[in-house]
């Protein structure tokens, strides 16, 4: 079982230092949205296509729209809506599960599920920012590795890079974030009528 203790020897207190400002940042602002892309390379290096997306956040709820998946969590329920299929998969929110929700990446998720260290400082376009490297404590996980990218000025979280055990990796960039988005409660509920003919398989039951 992992003690607190290793964990704090294990990692390197200068990435911890930019991760809690990351953290902090995210933390004031009251609603989030922010606009990414996602790239998929696979071990070789070769691009198998490029999505784009938005996340939501307010608090504990969410909701990823993301080309052909929409995901919204109400911070109680989570509805995963496959559009090919017009199929929604209806979960209980499990808050010991080690699934990176948007808040979680986005927030003090690495206190506990992550070794981490400072890799230094890159230009990426025109921003400078610090990469930080972090390797999962549960090995179970099917990814080995997640870089993240911090805007040394800004200090918020501008494209990250996560690493599976296939060599496979996705790249996460945010190309533009809003900190006041007007982000209504009931968005946060994957909604029926907006989805003729969807059907349900819900796992809450």
């Amino acid at each position: 079982m992992f003690v607190a203790a290793s964990f704090s020897q294990g990692s390197d207190p200068a990435a911890k230092k930019i991760l809690d400002q990351a953290s902090a940042k995210i933390k004031s602002f009251k609603s989030i949205q922010a606009v990414f892309t996602l790239q998929l390379q696979d071990a070789q290096g070769t691009s198998q296509g490029t999505k784009k997306g938005t996340v939501n956040m307010k608090g504990n709820k969410y909701v990823v729209l993301i080309t052909g998946q929409e995901i919204y969590s109400d911070g109680k329920t989570i509805w995963t809506y496959d559009k090919s299929a017009n199929e929604v998969t209806i979960t209980k929110v499990d808050p010991n599960s080690n699934t990176l929700t948007p808040q979680k990446l986005f927030t003090n998720f690495y206190d506990k599920d992550f070794l981490y260290k400072m890799n230094g400082q890159q230009k990426i376009g025109n921003k400078t920012v610090v990469e930080i490297e972090m390797t999962p404590i549960d090995k179970t996980q099917n990814f080995h590795k997640v870089y993240l990218y911090v805007d040394t000025k800004s200090h918020l979280v501008t494209s990250g890079k996560m690493l599976d055990k296939s060599g496979n990796k996705y790249i996460y960039s945010i190309t533009s974030l809003n900190g006041a988005a007007n982000l209504p409660d009931s968005g946060f509920i994957f909604d029926k009528a907006k989805h003729p003919g969807v059907e349900e398989v819900n796992l809450t039951q």
